[in-house]
């Protein structure tokens, strides 16, 4: 029995919520990135980024190549880059409208 599209979905965004891995999209939305570039704009342990990018290219949004001793990462299309600028909107909003009641709340007292 195929998993209904909802689940897939949330599988997806499941994937997606971890801030490491969303810190290596945008970099990686910037173009293709040795692990060692990766390393030096996030900070955590190597063996961690290299947990997050197998997550990422297991699921198939990231690609790797080795070149000589170096793997360089890519994303493996430009949807996740939109995925990425649809969530900075929405973040958007959501923050306006916080500092909008925000604001409110200052002006009641």
């Amino acid at each position: 029995m195929p998993v209904p599209l909802y689940q897939a979905k949330a599988e997806f965004f499941r994937m997606l919520g971890h801030p490491v891995r969303i810190r290596v999209l945008e970099l990686l939305a910037e173009g293709p990135k040795a692990v060692r570039e990766l390393l030096a704009e996030i900070e955590v342990e190597a063996s961690n980024l290299s947990q997050q990018l197998a997550v990422l290219r297991r699921s198939g949004i990231v690609t790797s190549t080795r070149e000589g001793s170096t793997v360089v990462y890519a994303l493996a299309g430009g949807d996740v880059v939109e995925l990425l600028r649809a969530a900075r909107r929405i973040l958007t909003e959501l923050l306006a409208d916080q500092n909008a009641l925000l604001a409110q709340l200052r002006d009641a007292e």
